[in-house]
């Protein structure tokens, strides 16, 4: 870019791990309505400071299975020392969900794409009001 500023993002990401991937099978396909509930959990490592950042994804469906989905990414901030404290905790708390979102978006499918159980596909999430909830 020809202004000297960079495009790039100071929040990186470091590393991506599911923690726990189940479904458990307890009836046929069938009408009822999907439940999902959403949780997030941030904690903090100094020197070097690491962000872990973790989603749980839990979905019901009566009568056909419940599941669940455990995803944590550990992000860094690499500037130099000009963000605020209130800058860098809206970076972790929402943007860093945000880039994991599609992961969890993506594994939900995998794991309903089997036969006899209709593939969900996550719609995309306003992540400020999710969290903002």
């Amino acid at each position: 870019m020809g202004n000297g500023k960079s495009i790039e993002s100071v929040l990186k990401l470091n590393m991506i791990a599911f923690d726990k991937i189940e479904f458990e099978r307890s009836g046929f396909m069938n009408d009822n309505e999907l439940e999902l509930e959403i949780l997030s959990n941030i904690s903090q490592r100094q020197d070097p400071e690491i962000y872990k950042v973790t989603l749980i994804l839990k979905g019901k469906k009566p009568e056909e299975y419940t599941l669940e989905i455990g995803l944590s990414g550990y992000f860094s901030i690499e500037s130099d020392g000009e963000l605020t404290e209130d800058l860098k905790n809206t970076l972790v708390t929402k943007n860093s969900v945000a880039i994991l979102m599609p992961y969890l978006r993506s594994e939900v499918s995998l794991l309903t794409a089997q036969p006899e159980v209709e593939c969900v596909v996550l719609p995309a999430f306003n992540i400020n009001n999710m969290l903002d909830n």
